[in-house]
């Protein structure tokens, strides 16, 4: 992780370990488990607690970080709340976890050293998921990246398992079959 990214995580760390449970995603996610990636931008998801947005932003210009919408509808109906790192300029999401699948990934998620800041991070195989689910081109070569490097530890069954599930809960049929091709793709039998 780029100097950048390292003084924008301590700062949030700071702040988020005073809000509740939380783990790095997205990107930097890639980046911390060795995949080189170009991004600029920090993803995390948090359960506020408590759920006070408006004190939470309060902290957050206290620790350097401006409110990069100042919609409320925006974060309401998105459940996303951007942010720009003042010192940096490195833009910052801040997703609110919700029930069920966010709150099994803040479950399984590990403390990891980056850059000499403790931060929680996706567990491998959660993001995984959260990579497939959103099914950008480039999101499907992190998958690879990924699978390239760390599928042998993986429980497939258990991506298998919950890939099914999202596809029950959101009426569709393409995730297990695009976690399969891949598979076959990077590591053929």
């Amino acid at each position: 992780m780029q100097p950048a990214g390292r003084d924008l995580l301590a700062a949030l760390a700071a702040v988020l370990n005073r809000w509740g449970r939380w783990y790095l995603f997205g990107a930097q996610a890639v980046v911390a488990y060795g995949v080189p990636r170009m991004s600029a931008d920090v993803d995390v998801t948090l359960r506020l607690v408590p759920d006070e947005p408006d004190r939470f932003v309060r902290d957050m210009e206290a620790a350097g970080f401006a409110l990069a919408i100042q919609d409320p509808d925006f974060v309401r109906e998105t459940r996303v709340m951007p942010f720009v790192h003042t010192a940096t300029g490195m833009p910052l999401d801040v997703v609110f976890a919700g029930s069920g699948l966010e709150e099994e990934f803040l479950e399984r998620a590990k403390t990891t050293d980056i850059g000499g800041v403790e931060v929680p991070l996706i567990d491998v195989a959660d993001l995984v998921i959260a990579k497939i689910l959103a099914g950008r081109p480039k999101d499907i070569e992190d998958v690879r990246s990924l699978w390239r490097l760390h599928g042998s530890a993986v429980d497939h069954r258990r991506i298998r398992r919950l890939l099914r599930s999202l596809e029950a809960a959101l009426d569709r049929s393409d995730l297990v079959s695009g976690f399969e091709a891949m598979r076959r793709a990077v590591q053929p039998r």
